[in-house]
């Protein structure tokens, strides 16, 4: 009986712990939806696709940078991850192995927004991976983790942020600049927050903050305020391009880093439109004095991105005097745009 009644109380445990995880797995799974589905729209013909004009604080920025403006630019170029089975046959060879994805990957792009991170800390030993199978002038953009970003206070009063910075630091040379992603609700109430977190981020490792909330963008104190911070910091502000949420382009250069995050939209004409308008406002910025822009290219499920990050490469190629690199698909055309409209 005692043995029967031990099998019952293991069951009953297990049973717990399925309809545990049965429930984490549905939350990760709505989470993941909501961050997929952040700024879409239904008309993309109604969007007003224009950038906007440079923010006013630009111009004391970039006073200081003009003394580069010589300097030889770089512009990155890359996606969100390298386990894509759907590019085998156009960006990876047709019998590409899973475990080469990240090789094939590197000799396309020269950088890559890495989601990987924002879910756990790499091991060294997987840092130590990485690198060995990069090229020299590959950079990793590493997300903090979301035990650090979603967390109340940051994670400055556990172990997680000194253990993710002494880890990415590993990258050496290949690390490009980590960035922050607050969680939707991180508004502008939470502003010495984050300034206190500044205080406390390493000053040895590159850093951008991409903020959601609309609170930031609708009060213009509270993001000249942001501004100040991350000008004073060499912090910088991530610059999203989605259609469903034009505040979040908000065209303020803080640091001679830029970090572009492109949404497009299965490679609607008005993808290409919106690429030539970024090579025109990065010649621009280059001419100015910014140093890196790191473009990272969002297509829906990221199956496109190759083909409008080889678009972006084509184009900056002839339009741009900066070292940059990308794709060269396989049995792509030769000239003009790749659609499905």
């Amino acid at each position: 009986m005692r043995v029967l009644q031990t099998k019952k109380n293991i069951c009953s445990k297990v049973n717990v712990f399925r309809f545990s995880l049965s429930i984490i797995k549905t939350k990760l799974r709505k989470r993941n939806r909501l961050l997929m589905e952040f700024g879409k729209v239904q008309e993309i013909d109604l969007v007003d696709f224009a950038l906007p004009k440079d923010h006013p604080s630009n111009n004391n920025f970039l006073l200081t940078q003009r003394s580069n403006a010589a300097q030889r630019k770089k512009l990155y170029i890359g996606c969100t991850g390298w386990s894509m089975k759907e590019w085998i046959g156009t960006t990876y060879p047709e019998k590409a192995k899973t475990k080469d994805f990240l090789q094939y990957y590197g000799q396309q792009f020269n950088t890559i927004e890495l989601n990987t991170t924002h879910y756990r800390i790499p091991t060294l030993d997987m840092i130590t991976q990485w690198k060995k199978d990069t090229p020299d002038d590959f950079r990793f953009c590493p997300k903090l983790t979301n035990t650090i970003s979603h967390s109340r206070d940051l994670g400055m009063n556990s172990i997680q942020l000194s253990l993710f910075c002494d880890t990415v630091r590993q990258l050496e040379h290949k690390l490009g600049c980590c960035f922050l992603q607050f969680p939707p609700h991180f508004d502008e109430r939470r502003l010495s927050l984050l300034e206190a977190f500044v205080q406390q981020f390493p000053k040895d490792i590159p850093l951008a903050f991409e903020l959601r909330h609309e609170s930031w963008f609708a009060t213009s104190k509270s993001f000249e305020l942001l501004l100040s911070i991350c000008q004073q910091n060499s912090i910088s502000l991530v610059i999203t391009d989605v259609a469903g949420r034009r505040d979040v382009l908000h065209m303020a250069l803080t640091c001679s880093k830029v970090l572009i995050r492109f949404v497009g939209n299965g490679l609607h004409p008005t993808d290409y439109e919106r690429i030539d308008d970024w090579i025109t406002r990065m010649k621009l910025w280059f001419a100015q004095g910014v140093e890196e822009i790191y473009f990272f290219v969002h297509e829906p499920d990221n199956i496109l991105s190759p083909e409008l990050a080889l678009y972006l490469y084509n184009k900056a190629n002839e339009e741009l005097l900066v070292n940059t690199r990308g794709p060269k698909l396989l049995n792509a055309p030769t000239k003009g745009q790749i659609s499905l409209f």
